[in-house]
């Protein structure tokens, strides 16, 4: 029996594998896993001095940490399976290679759902070991919160469970801080039911852009937790303009109803254009398929959580798109269901905060965004790490704050005391 291929410079696939959607990358060898055992082996082999290992799942990762230069890139693509495991509690088992958009076409057709992103090319793998903030969280949570169960390789190779009964220390690591602790080769989760959705695509005239996002955070708070809702402020020539993508999760109502929760959201500036529609959640979240090729320019980003846009917050990221410094800012709103967990149910402990934002620039121009930075972190409480691509001690201590970055580093002396698996974030020092 064959081992996994292995794709190195010169080989005919090596250009279409080797960057993610934000980085380049030059591994020695790309090694295409197509089981658990695969990717034991990779690790095992890594752990024995095998050189740096990188893991991807979909690749698009904003972060860009999933490649790298002179070692070894295991992608996990092929381990893409979608099985419904109990149609009735809607148990799903899913590989980390699937895309989000096939997991939504495949649950579709049951009339189920599972929260994941806005960008159906993104991997199954490095979103369901990270947080999670989709289109439907405000109702159902993030993905971590779906998760029930993992099968782990960890730093010595060895393949093991993670649920609730056997190594719940481990599963509750993996939910929010997974990429330090080993290579999850698969994921149960459970979905819910959803059928139709409502969205709300709505252009702005953003040049108040302070008022603007304060009146959009009000609304998302005052809304039904059905509604969720996300804004990218957007610099241009002629001034900042906003894009709202505002999906209601219960699409069945009636148009009243469905006006009702969403006209607050909808009426938060001067519009340019407008439109509300019914769709199948799949048809938002589609899998295109595309080749990663480092071509999102906007590959340096800095994270925020924030628990209300008030006039002091919203005036300081509205400095932050004027003057230029980040190109785009995009909110994401949590809050509802995303809270109902207590803060320590996950290493994803960030349950009382309402709105995400991911500011993106240049690589050029990183150290302008890094100058004007702290005027808006001056109002954040905490951030998303694969939204961040700075590491340090001081992004760790936003990411997991207080106990929880103690209990975690306590894990990761245990599962992997040589600190095998730190591209994404170092949780033991160096």
């Amino acid at each position: 029996m064959t081992g996994p291929r292995r794709v190195r410079a010169g080989d005919r696939d090596y250009e279409a594998l080797r960057h993610t959607y934000t980085r380049r990358g030059a591994p020695t060898e790309i090694v295409l896993a197509r089981d658990g055992e695969d990717v034991a082996a990779v690790v095992e082999r890594a752990g024995r001095g095998g050189g740096p290992l990188a893991v991807r799942s979909g690749g698009h990762g904003i972060s860009g940490r999933s490649t790298l230069n002179d070692g070894v890139l295991l992608d996990l693509s092929g381990l893409h399976q979608v099985e419904v495991l109990d149609e009735t509690t809607r148990l799903v088992r899913l590989g980390p290679g699937a895309l989000w958009g096939d997991v939504a076409a495949e649950l579709g057709s049951r009339g189920w759902a599972l929260s994941s992103g806005d960008t159906g090319d993104v991997g199954v793998g490095g979103l369901a070991t990270a947080g999670g903030m989709g289109l439907l969280a405000r109702r159902w949570g993030l993905t971590i919160d779906r998760v029930q169960a993992v099968e782990i390789v960890l730093a010595d190779g060895s393949l093991v469970r993670a649920d609730d009964r056997v190594n719940p220390d481990l599963l509750w690591a993996v939910r929010g801080a997974g990429a330090n602790f080993g290579v999850v080769t698969a994921f149960e989760l459970a979905a819910e039911p959803v059928d139709q959705v409502a969205v709300a695509e709505t252009v702005v005239d953003a040049r108040d852009t302070a008022g603007l996002l304060e009146r959009w955070g009000a609304a998302v708070e005052a809304a039904p937790r059905e509604v969720t809702s996300f804004l990218i402020v957007i610099g241009t020539g002629r001034g900042p303009i906003a894009r709202a993508h505002t999906v209601h999760s219960a699409g069945e109502h009636a148009d009243s109803a469905l006006l009702r929760d969403l006209r607050p959201v909808l009426e938060v500036g001067p519009a340019l254009d407008q439109q509300v529609h019914r769709a199948r959640y799949p048809d938002l979240v589609r899998a295109d398929h595309a080749p990663h090729h480092a071509q999102q320019p906007l590959a340096e980003s800095r994270s925020a959580l924030f628990t209300h846009l008030d006039a002091e917050t919203a005036a300081a990221v509205a400095e932050l798109v004027r003057s230029g410094a980040a190109p785009m800012a995009q909110f994401r709103s949590v809050g509802g269901a995303v809270n109902d967990l207590p803060a320590d149910a996950t290493a994803y402990a960030h349950r009382h905060q309402n709105f995400s934002l991911m500011a993106a620039t240049t690589p050029d121009r990183a150290p302008e965004l890094d100058a004007r930075w702290p005027d808006v972190a001056a109002h954040a409480d905490g951030l998303y790490l694969s939204f961040e691509t700075r590491v340090g001690e001081q992004q760790l201590r936003d990411a997991f704050p207080g106990a929880v970055l103690e209990r975690l580093r306590s894990l990761k002396a245990r599962y992997d005391p040589a600190n095998l698996f730190d591209r994404n974030f170092a949780l033991l020092p160096a």
